[in-house]
C-alpha cells in the first residue's frame, strides 16, 4: 500500500514542524523509459504478476478520494465538526503519517486510517439510541475532569456511537446517540431547521413583550438568534418567588443557547429539559434509561433532516 495521501491540492515538501504532508515519490519514478513503456528501475507487468505484486498507487489528483472528516463521520467516529477537531489536534493518521490539514483526502478502502492509534473500521451497522439524559452528566464521550458522561448510561451499546448536539451538565431530557455521521451532521446544522423543543422553568413571569422579543430573536455572544416559538404556562408560586414553565422551540444548537436567551431578558432558567428532537418524543421514558429507535422513527427523523429515506432495519 502506498503511503501517499490524497490532498485537495498539491503541496510542497513538508517543512520541519509545519505539519504539512506531501506525497513521497514511488520507487523508480523519474528514470528513463524503455521501449515497452516501463521506466528504468520499475518492475514490468509480467514481473509483477509473477511475484504477486499489485500495481503501485497512481499519484493523487485533485478531487480524488474522500475528505478525512467525511470518512470519520461515516465510520461513526464523530460528527464532521468534531472529526475536524480530531484532525487539527493531530489525532488522525493516514498510512502512518499524522494529518493536521483540513481538506486532506484518502481512500477508506485502500488507505490505513487511524484515530488515536486505532484503525478506523468503515463498515458497521447503524445504531440510533434515544436516551433520557438526567442532570449531572456531561454530553461527551469522555471528560478530562473525570465527571460522569452520557456514555456511562449506554455501556450496553457495543458500537462506537456519540451524542448528537448538546445538553449541558445541569440540563436533562432527550438525547440522540448514533454512528450515522450524515444524519448527525444534518440534525445539528441550523440550515436544515430541525426543531428542538425544550421546557424551561424560569424565574419570574415574562410578559407578552418579553416573549415576543425572544420569538423574534435576541443577541447573545454578538450574534442574533433565529426566530423561536414560545408558549407560557400559568405562573407557579414558590417560596423563592414566582416561576413560569415556558415551552420553547428552536432549530439552532449553540452552547447553552436557551439559558442565555432567557438570561438576556432577565428571566434566568431554573431547570431545563429537552422534550422533543424533530419528530422524536417519549414522555414515558424514565431519566437515565434509553432505547433503540424504531425503523419508522428513523425514517421520520431522516425526512425531517432532508435525507432520502432508506429502509431502516431494526438492530
Amino acid at each position: 500500500m502506498s503511503k501517499r495521501l490524497r490532498s485537495a491540492s498539491a503541496r510542497p515538501d513538508r517543512k520541519a514542524g509545519s505539519g504539512e504532508i506531501s506525497p513521497k515519490p514511488l520507487r523508480g519514478e523519474g528514470g528513463p523509459e524503455r521501449r515497452d513503456g516501463v521506466k528504468s528501475g520499475e518492475a514490468g507487468p509480467r514481473r509483477e504478476r509473477e511475484r504477486g505484486w499489485g500495481r503501485p498507487e497512481s499519484p493523487a489528483t485533485p478531487g480524488s478520494g474522500q475528505r478525512l472528516q467525511k470518512i470519520l463521520s461515516a465510520a461513526g467516529i464523530a460528527s464532521r465538526r468534531l472529526s475536524e477537531e480530531l484532525i487539527v489536534q493531530g489525532r488522525v493518521s493516514v498510512n502512518g503519517e499524522i494529518v493536521r490539514e483540513l481538506g486532506t483526502k484518502a481512500d477508506p478502502d485502500r488507505d490505513e486510517i487511524k484515530v488515536d492509534g486505532r484503525r478506523v473500521k468503515t463498515a458497521q451497522r447503524k445504531r440510533y439510541v434515544l436516551l433520557n439524559k438526567p442532570r449531572g452528566y456531561i454530553t461527551s464521550r469522555s471528560d478530562p475532569q473525570g465527571r460522569p458522561t452520557v456514555m456511562d448510561l449506554v455501556k450496553a451499546v457495543k458500537e462506537y456511537v456519540y451524542p448528537v448536539g448538546r445538553l449541558d451538565y445541569d440540563s436533562e431530557g432527550l438525547l440522540l446517540l448514533t454512528n450515522d455521521g450524515e444524519l448527525a451532521a444534518r440534525l445539528t446544522h441550523p440550515r436544515h431547521e430541525v426543531d428542538k423543543v425544550y421546557e424551561a422553568r424560569v424565574r419570574g413571569v415574562p410578559d407578552a413583550h418579553t416573549l415576543d422579543r425572544l420569538s423574534r430573536g435576541v443577541t447573545i455572544e454578538g450574534r442574533r438568534t433565529s426566530p423561536a416559538k414560545l408558549r407560557a404556562s400559568e405562573p407557579i408560586v414558590k417560596e423563592s418567588g414566582e416561576q413560569t414553565i415556558i415551552e420553547i422551540t428552536i432549530h439552532e444548537g449553540r452552547q447553552r443557547q436557551v439559558r442565555q436567551m432567557f438570561d438576556s431578558v432577565g428571566h434566568p432558567v431554573v431547570r431545563l429539559k429537552r422534550v422533543r428532537i424533530g419528530p422524536l418524543e417519549d414522555p414515558d421514558m424514565p431519566p437515565g434509561h434509553w432505547r433503540e429507535l424504531m425503523p419508522q422513527e428513523v425514517a421520520r427523523l431522516q425526512r425531517a433532516a432532508g435525507l432520502g429515506v432508506k429502509s431502516a432495519k431494526r438492530p
